[in-house]
């Protein structure tokens, strides 16, 4: 069995979640900023997702929900997930952005993956409602991308050797380095030295795929 692990915001899908919902909240500037930092290697991950996350504090339920309900795939995404599927390949998500909107923009496709690792956004109840609580939790803010992946190839019985890793941002580039294929999607500059082949398109990787042997 082959395991193809993505990452999400970024490579799968060109929505950045956190600055949905941060538009939500009028703070998606501050957020982007963040962001921006942490993919090239200035600040850990750890740090600006909290940094993030702590700005979305009082959003209310309704908004978070609409702010998921925008994230969606690149075109070609849902094909190459189905194709793979198709070809028996187990199909991994590694992402430190939400559970929520990759389950929101997975099914706006019709498409299924076998594995995602994934952090939350906790509500708690407010006296306007349930809101954000400007907290995050989940296994990928202290815990890194290459922990994921091979923990996910111990409980599949699978040699890290028979994996694909696909990323662009300095967060990905412990999965990147673990993995039997580093594929960089646009990557970051600080990731591109890592990476064994790079491509722009859904397309295009699904055809390094097939020539890979993978499908």
């Amino acid at each position: 069995m082959t395991v193809v692990a993505f990452d999400f915001d970024g490579t799968l899908s060109d929505s950045e979640m956190t600055v949905l919902l941060g538009q939500r909240r009028a703070v998606a500037d501050e957020m982007a900023a963040i962001t921006e930092r942490a993919m090239n290697d200035e600040i850990d991950y750890a740090t600006s997702l909290r940094e993030r996350a702590a700005l979305l504090d009082g959003l209310p339920e309704a908004e978070a929900a609409a702010a998921f309900d925008e994230v969606t795939l690149r075109p070609g995404a849902a094909d190459l997930i189905a194709a793979l599927r198709d070809a028996g390949v187990h199909v991994a998500i590694l992402t430190g952005g939400f559970e929520r909107g990759v389950e929101a923009a997975l099914e706006k496709e019709g498409v299924t993956v076998d594995s995602i690792v994934a952090n939350r956004l906790p509500m708690a109840a407010g006296d306007g409602g349930r809101a954000l609580t400007g907290e995050v939790e989940g296994p990928l803010i202290e815990g890194t991308k290459d922990d994921a992946l091979e923990s996910l190839v111990d409980d599949l019985g699978v040699e890290l050797a028979d994996t694909v890793a696909v990323g662009d941002g300095a967060n990905d580039l412990p999965m990147l380095q673990v993995a039997g294929r580093a594929v960089g999607f646009v990557p970051k500059d600080a990731v591109r030295p890592h990476c064994d082949a790079v491509v722009a398109r859904m397309d295009r990787l699904q055809r390094l795929l097939e020539e890979d042997g993978v499908l």
